[in-house]
């Protein structure tokens, strides 16, 4: 059993990590609102921190009343068997389709499917409530009670990627709105180069990174000014952020390297380079070149930023600014 376990913030170490402690092996979270880029960054947690034997399951709520928009619901149904990790296996996420909704969010720890532990509390499962918010209220409960809570909730919920899930729970349609809305305006966006300082692609950095012996040449990074990392504009201390693209796809990013340096996709550092790579026309692993780009038709992309956890990355040649 992994012994580092700490977290800097104490609700996610308490509620999170210090059970894993005293040997459960198994968390139900039922929560009136989630975010992927929450549940990423407990995935990749568990995964740097060598616990491989968690699983969790996820039950969200407020969908009920409120629906998911498109985006996060697609950011869930990625979690679902990650071909980069076998730890993403231990994760599913459900959407409860009959009442009633519970307003507390409960945090279930069991030992080998006996309830060992339990939390109501008023932090939901996002990065936002979690590993910002410093104030709130958290009580233990009784394990058997929160988890037939859990159970009852069970038999009201639908797997995210159910292939009937649209027909229980309203899935909102923002990606051609928020794709409208970005284009129209350039607050709130940064434009990041994807060439290096001289002009050039990095030749074992940025696009190119996996391009190194034994390494994945797929894998990929887009470089991060200093002076963007230190404005606030994207989250930091390895905080995840969903991004959805022109192209409608979904990608997990988050901030790391020394300095801050580098945008990456935490599941597999490939993931990104397989993406750009995709929209370049060129083969998985190849060498990407200024001239791929050049010839593409552009060489940065643009952030827009749509709130703490979610995105929007254009690529596009045809809105350029």
């Amino acid at each position: 059993m992994p012994t580092d376990l700490h977290y800097s913030d104490s609700i996610a170490q308490q509620l999170l990590f210090d059970p894993i402690k005293e040997g459960a092996n198994k968390l139900c979270i039922l929560t009136s609102h989630a975010t992927p880029s929450m549940a990423s960054w407990l995935l990749k947690s568990y995964e740097e921190k060598g616990i491989t034997d968690v699983e969790v399951e996820l039950i969200i709520s407020d969908v009920i009343d409120e629906g998911i928009d498109d985006i996060s619901h697609e950011g869930f149904k990625e979690l679902h068997g990650n071909r980069y990790s076998s730890i993403w296996s231990n994760f599913s996420c459900s959407y409860l389709f009959q009442p009633p909704a519970l307003k507390q969010n409960y945090y279930i720890w069991l030992d080998d499917e006996k309830p060992v532990k339990a939390f109501g509390c008023s932090y939901e499962f996002t990065q936002q409530s979690m590993l910002r918010t410093h104030s709130g209220s958290m009580h233990t409960r009784l394990a058997v009670y929160a988890h037939g809570l859990y159970e009852k909730a069970v038999d009201r919920s639908i797997y995210c990627n159910h292939s009937e899930v649209d027909d229980y729970i309203v899935v909102r349609s923002s990606s051609t709105a928020l794709s409208t809305s970005s284009h129209a305006s350039e607050e709130n966006c940064v434009h990041l180069s994807l060439l290096a300082r001289g002009g050039e692609t990095g030749t074992k950095s940025g696009l190119n990174w996996g391009q190194r012996s034994h390494r994945n040449k797929n894998e990929a990074y887009i470089p991060l000014p200093v002076k963007i990392a230190r404005s606030d504009f994207f989250p930091l201390n390895k905080q995840h952020f969903l991004v959805v693209t022109d192209d409608h796809h979904t990608l997990q990013l988050r901030v790391e390297q020394q300095n801050d340096k580098a945008i990456t996709t935490p599941a597999s550092n490939a993931l990104l380079g397989e993406y750009f790579r995709n929209r370049l026309g060129l083969p998985n692993g190849s060498y990407i070149k200024k001239e791929h780009l050049l010839a593409y038709g552009r060489s940065d992309v643009t952030f827009h930023k749509i709130d703490e956890e979610q995105y929007y990355m254009d690529f596009s040649v045809n809105n350029q600014r």
